[in-house]
């Protein structure tokens, strides 16, 4: 994990089925669209890309990963898979990104190698469940504004759960998630979070180029919070 106050700051989440939709290709496309996602944004400089994708069997994932990591070598450094530790050790990503309900960052420590370079986040929904994480290497709070995934009408933490999520993380690095953009740094950072994380973001229209899209807009991100100012 790098040793920064202000990491992680752009992180990637990804969605094959959003992002094979917003294309207009087939389901079974996306493999490449999402090698061409994952590419892009190493181009750009993110920080982490998180690999989210529920219903994808350890079989058809591990392939996946063994294939981008092989691509694009520096994506091993930033890479961590959504809950599946298993395939995130098996593959050689970065780490490992839990849900709230997943198992506790302390469960990870014993089956990770002691001499291995590794990341661990966990998405928290409350200043509760910030307090009660031990041990991470970032949090994901959220979800702080309606997004596809979470819409107008859902549980949101809003910007005044970001501050209270960060206010009992006790150091360890907040990344606020849901509906974020670029126009959203400078009230993220005012919130005392290092970063932003998002899915839509960084989803193309169709007939867009996926890697130069991506690419782009990690950039434009990362200019955002050097604008904004580091986090202390």
């Amino acid at each position: 994990m790098p040793d920064s106050a202000s990491w992680p700051r752009v992180v990637l989440v990804t969605s094959r089925h959003r992002l094979a939709r917003a294309a207009g290709a087939a389901q079974e496309s996306w493999p490449e669209l999402l090698a061409a996602q994952i590419r892009g944004a190493v181009d750009g400089g993110v920080d982490l890309i998180q690999v989210r994708e529920p219903g994808l069997d350890a079989g058809p994932l591990s392939r996946f990963l063994r294939a981008v990591l092989a691509d694009v070598p520096a994506s091993r450094a930033r890479l961590v898979v959504n809950d599946r530790l298993d395939v995130a050790l098996c593959v050689g990503a970065a780490g490992v990104h839990l849900p709230e309900r997943s198992f506790s960052v302390r469960d990870v420590e014993r089956l990770v190698p002691a001499d291995r370079t590794w990341v661990t986040g966990r998405s928290v929904h409350s200043a509760e469940a910030a307090r009660q994480t031990i041990g991470a290497s970032y949090l994901m709070a959220g979800t702080v504004r309606p997004s596809e995934s979470k819409p107008e009408g859902g549980m949101l933490l809003g910007w005044d759960g970001l501050r209270a999520v960060v206010a009992e993380a006790a150091g360890t690095p907040v990344v606020a998630i849901g509906g974020m953009a670029a126009a959203d740094v400078p009230r993220v950072v005012e919130c005392g979070a290092t970063g932003m994380a998002a899915i839509g973001w960084f989803i193309p229209d169709r007939g867009q180029d996926v890697r130069e899209f991506v690419q782009e807009r990690v950039a434009t991100a990362k200019i955002a919070f050097d604008r904004a100012g580091s986090v202390t």
